[in-house]
């Protein structure tokens, strides 16, 4: 991890990832519409709960940049999925913290 890139095992290097149970790509935020304001949006993390993800890490960046749009913490908090938000370097501790012992997705941004 280092800003502006990421290197995740079994996946070639790149900006951002979409982190899920068993895989991962890398994150094209025109796909879902999502910009630094209002944030990452529901169809974001409906990815990774619809590949089995029951709880969620989310990076806003390196300098906090990304905002997570209120409808998609709405969208956790009715599902009742356990979301961990915080600047990416923090957010990959807490991903490789967890992915050891429970479903975890995550959203990465390397950059501001």
């Amino acid at each position: 991890m280092e800003w502006g890139r990421m290197t995740v095992e079994g996946l070639p290097a790149g900006k951002d990832f979409v982190l899920y149970p068993g895989g991962g790509h890398e994150w094209d935020w025109a796909t879902t519409g999502t910009r630094h304001e209002p944030g990452i949006q529901p169809a974001d993390v409906e990815e990774l709960l619809s590949r089995g993800a029951t709880e969620v890490v989310l990076s806003r960046g390196m300098d906090l940049r990304l905002q997570v749009d209120p409808r998609t913490a709405a969208l956790l908090a009715e599902r009742g999925v356990p979301v961990h938000v915080a600047e990416t370097t923090e957010a990959v501790r807490v991903y490789n913290a967890l992915v050891e012992s429970r479903p975890v997705g995550g959203l990465f941004h390397s950059t501001c």
